[in-house]
Formats: C-alpha cells, sequence, structure tokens
C-alpha cells in the first residue's frame, strides 16, 4: 500500500468530513479511496482510444473457447 502526505483545501476539507461521515469511513484516507474506487473508472472510460475499442469488438465477435480445466487453459497461455 502506498501513502502520500496531501494538503486539501477548505472545500476538499468539508466534502471529505462530509463523505466521512455519510459513508461510516473511519478516517479522510478512506474517504478518499471511496471517492476514486467510485468515480475514477469514469475518468478512465472516457480516454479509451477508438482502435482500442474496435480491437475489443473484435475479439468479442470471435468464437469462445471452451476449456475442460484450468490445467487445459493455462497449457495454451503459458
Amino acid at each position: 500500500m502506498a501513502s502520500a502526505v496531501v494538503s486539501f483545501n477548505d472545500h476538499t476539507n468539508r466534502l471529505l468530513n462530509m463523505i466521512k461521515a455519510k459513508f461510516d469511513l473511519r478516517n479522510k484516507s478512506e474517504a478518499v479511496n471511496f471517492v476514486i474506487e467510485k468515480y475514477g473508472n469514469n475518468a478512465l472510460d472516457e480516454e479509451v482510444r477508438p482502435e482500442y475499442l474496435e480491437k475489443i469488438r473484435r475479439i468479442m465477435k470471435e468464437p469462445a473457447k471452451k476449456y475442460s480445466s484450468l490445467a487445459e487453459m493455462a497449457k495454451e497461455y503459458d
């Protein structure tokens, strides 16, 4: 787990305190982690390159491979 010393402006500090209280979190670190977990994926989703989306669509059209065990699948991908 990484740690950091951060400074919050007054508005951010109040928001973190409200989030901490509303969701019964123990400290501001948990509040920051909560906000990032809840909203962080939205920021990442907006930055997906079009060529990556096309690659995903192409892969999704391929027929799925079926394996009888994890060991069988591991052999193919090792």
